[in-house]
């Protein structure tokens, strides 16, 4: 018990400065890949459909159409191996998970832009 207590205020105390961002935005996620001995950095496009914010174990989900089939991919906020998030887009959505999404394809999947 003791060493997920230390795992939890280790997580809390970990200073990532990612920008702020919700569900219906679109980001660029910086993911570090070890490949053997090496590492590089992958790009991961997509519109954010959900943020689990509990504290230490905070999450997002991101969505992205990849030669027509919906690839998802969770990210844990605290991740070591993100390098950077790049906010892309601010989508204007009314609901906190966009799972609906997910039945939708072309111009119906589409998300209103917020205008500046």
């Amino acid at each position: 018990m003791s060493l997920l207590l230390d795992y939890v205020k280790k997580q809390l105390s970990a200073d990532v400065n990612h920008p702020k961002f919700k569900a219906g935005d679109t980001v660029t996620v910086h993911y570090k890949i070890k490949e053997g001995d090496k590492e590089r950095v992958q790009r991961f496009q997509g519109i954010v459909i959900q943020r689990k914010n509990e504290p230490a174990t905070a999450s997002f989900t991101v969505r992205k159409i990849s030669n027509g089939i919906g690839v998802e991919r969770i990210f844990p906020l605290s991740s070591p191996f993100i390098d950077k998030i790049e906010v892309n887009k601010v989508g204007v959505v009314r609901r906190a998970k966009l799972y609906y999404l997910r039945s939708r394809t072309g111009k119906a999947a589409r998300i209103r832009e917020k205008v500046q």
